[in-house]
């Protein structure tokens, strides 16, 4: 009779763990696959109410599709000025690329810079070409470089684009084998463990495999969108969190272990009643608070929402039934060589936290006061980040060729040449609007065009009684200085009478763009705490502990944005950072780092409710220091592992949250609030059961009234 339940309890993880390895291989490969249905067109990505997005709406009116300009710059080699008849030769072999289906139109003549040094013609391209746009643009350079004597450069939004797929080709398996190599490097070191590390890995990649198989579907579909900056960001989210609630149940399954008589399939379930509480509650925070970029009005935020949360939720399901499988089936074999021990066992990890933890039990008052002040004086410098955008050479990390020939572009042409500012207005206003725009402050020329596209002021094309007026920007078109310049342009032009004017364009669409994330960062921050708190408040019980919990992990947040900003600036060398980056930063870290301390308040609630608030705060820090302060290593390990795509938005996302995460375990988990709780007492658990006075205390007071 008792041989029964033991087989059963031994085929349950078994079919768990050969469902998992069927999903391993069924769906591992669509971890390489998702590029097929990714998209790094950054036109797909504009904000839907702006009205740079109106503009591209009101130019099919006109017949004229959405291209993307290659800028075509030829240079003498020697430098100086261009040998005669470079500029016929130049217009002739352009004008082959007419009739070539993946050119727009003519291209351009050439045209003469004024110092006599650079000729400059325009290719307009369509902007669906995806991994036809490299092959595309080395066309362009072939026929080009048929001019002797001269040097090709190709610039504009087309190489650009060009770089930034080169960028993210074949970046899914270095990104992935840097992340689980280093993941596996920091758990055999910590946990000193053979089996434990490379089940937890195994896991992490299971979900990872998961999460790809369904995100590739659901893009297919087209119910989500997917790009090089998304298909990156999930990989280090799922192998980051998979680890992380890894390390939390495993850690708490040894502690079963250890204790005297358990066996492993007592040990698993009790770890799995203890741990899932404070697994799921902190995957909800982290799920929600990527959903909330569903109420963002940029489609690359909202596309990382949905496909995030999916991420965080296969994770959690690993966590919870591949892990337990593998644990239960190799019992204490999982830990060798270690042995699991008890529970408040003399180890050097336990001996370093019962030291922090008698710390802040001397002294509450000056531990969070010397944190506290610490946290703000690196948040007081969060306001000098600039979140305007990043200029075309600081984008990518390492040299690309887009931006040396942009720079050449700069040199001899107004540097917004080929990108202009593009005015939609009433016909009968057209010249009035055209007048107003070619004064404006950083505007060199504007003109109405033809069915062309060229200028043509004396008969330009008139659609529906609307006209396009094309204004060439005297700034390269992705500056400060040339987002301010569309600034002044439509103040002026919404200022013509009767004109009805709308301003879009490249600068335009990056202006709205920076504008829109400033909006989101409104609007989504406070709906991501509101979030936070209402499920700290489910889990603890308690209104004034949460709040403090939100309030710490927001400092936090600020402080890592003020060193940010230092480091960027001074030591990276970056002017500014993506206008995405601040709320990307905020969701990643504040629903991240409530994950810690959802694990070290709820372990402190369970030994409070037994031994009284005092000791079990200081219990609860001992017993999960060492596991929480792994998982935060590990997770800012994962999270550097972005580092490897040369793009200055990955780099600055890398360092945001790998810095946070680790100042939040280091610093704001491990002293600051064990010492704000410890400093409140039971007024911290207000207004549940441990907000009260106990029995005993109760009983005390009467006596002493």
């Amino acid at each position: 009779m008792t041989s029964r339940p033991s087989r059963w309890r031994f085929l349950l993880p078994l079919a768990l763990l050969v469902v998992w390895l069927a999903i391993g291989g069924g769906l591992g490969p669509y971890a390489g696959k998702l590029g097929e249905v990714s998209s790094n067109d950054q036109a797909a990505f504009l904000p839907r109410s702006a009205e740079s997005t109106r503009v591209i709406e009101e130019r099919r009116a006109f017949r004229q599709a959405e291209t993307l300009p290659a800028i075509v710059v030829w240079t003498a080699r020697g430098g100086g000025p261009l040998a005669s008849g470079s500029q016929e030769r130049a217009t002739v072999t352009m004008a082959g690329l007419a009739g070539d289906s993946r050119v727009v139109g003519a291209p351009s003549p050439a045209l003469p810079a004024e110092d006599g040094e650079a000729l400059r013609a325009i290719v307009q391209l369509r902007p669906d070409l995806g991994e036809e746009l490299t092959e595309t643009l080395g066309t362009i350079r072939e026929r080009a470089q048929a001019v002797s004597g001269t040097t090709v450069w190709i610039a504009g939004p087309a190489a650009t684009q060009a770089d930034l797929s080169g960028a993210f080709a074949g970046i899914d398996g270095l990104l992935l084998g840097v992340a689980l190599t280093t993941v596996l490097l920091i758990l055999l070191l910590v946990y000193r463990s053979v089996l434990l590390p490379l089940a937890i890995i195994l896991g992490a990649v299971f979900a990872l495999g998961l999460a790809c198989g369904i995100v590739y579907w659901l893009a297919d579909a087209g119910v989500v969108r997917v790009d090089g900056q998304v298909q990156g960001i999930l990989s280090i989210l799922v192998i980051g969190a998979a680890t992380d609630y890894a390390l939390l149940l495993s850690a708490r399954y040894r502690e079963e272990l250890g204790r005297p008589g358990v066996e492993r399939y007592a040990a698993m379930g009790a770890a799995l009643r203890r741990s899932f509480g404070p697994i799921v509650a902190s995957a909800a925070t982290v799920a929600l608070g990527l959903i909330a970029l569903l109420a963002s009005d940029l489609s690359n935020n909202r596309a990382l929402g949905p496909v995030g949360a999916i991420g965080i939720g296969c994770a959690v399901l690993s966590t919870l039934t591949f892990l337990p499988a593998v644990l239960v089936l190799t019992g204490r074999a999982s830990y060798w060589p270690a042995r699991p021990k008890a529970e408040g066992s003399a180890d050097g990890s336990h001996g370093i936290w019962r030291r922090i933890a008698a710390l802040v039990d001397r002294a509450p008052r000056k531990v969070w006061t010397a944190t506290l002040v610490a946290l703000v004086a690196c948040a007081a410098f969060a306001p000098a980040l600039n979140s305007r955008g990043v200029p075309l050479d600081e984008i990518f990390v390492n040299d690309a060729p887009s931006v040396a020939a942009q720079a050449t572009l700069g040199r001899h042409f107004p540097a917004g040449s080929g990108n202009p500012a593009v005015i939609i207005a009433d016909a009968p206003a057209a010249a009035r609007v055209a007048e107003a725009a070619a004064q404006v402050d950083g505007i060199d020329s504007a003109a109405p065009v033809d069915a062309t596209g060229r200028p043509a002021p004396a008969s330009p094309l008139v659609v529906d009684g609307r006209v396009r007026i094309d204004a060439t920007l005297s700034a390269a078109a992705d500056s400060d200085t040339a987002k301010d310049a569309v600034a002044r342009l439509r103040t002026a032009v919404h200022a013509v009478p009767d004109a009805n004017a709308l301003v879009g364009g490249y600068t335009a669409q990056q202006y709205d763009t920076q504008r829109t994330a400033e909006r989101d960062r409104m609007l989504i921050v406070p709906v991501v705490l509101a979030i936070i708190l209402l499920i700290l408040v489910a889990l603890l019980r308690s209104l004034v502990l949460p709040v403090l919990l939100v309030a710490t992990v927001a400092l936090n947040f600020a402080a890592t944005l003020g060193v940010a900003s230092l480091v960027f600036e001074h030591v990276l060398g970056f002017t500014g950072t993506d206008a995405s980056v601040p709320l990307y930063g905020f969701v990643f870290l504040v629903a991240l780092g409530v994950d810690y301390n959802i694990f070290l308040m709820s372990r402190v609630r369970e030994e409070s409710m037994k031994h009284g608030v005092r000791q079990g705060l200081l219990t609860g820090l001992t017993a999960t220091g060492g596991v929480i302060t792994s998982a935060g290593v590990v997770l800012a390990a994962t999270f550097a592992a972005l580092g490897v795509i040369p793009l200055a938005f990955m780099l600055q996302i890398a360092f945001i949250v790998a810095f946070g995460v680790l100042l939040d375990t280091l610093v704001v988990r491990s002293l600051l609030v064990p010492a704000l709780v410890r400093d409140l007492g039971r007024h911290a658990w207000w207004p549940g059961p441990l907000g009260r006075p106990s029995a005993r205390e109760a009983q005390a007071t009467a006596l002493g009234g």
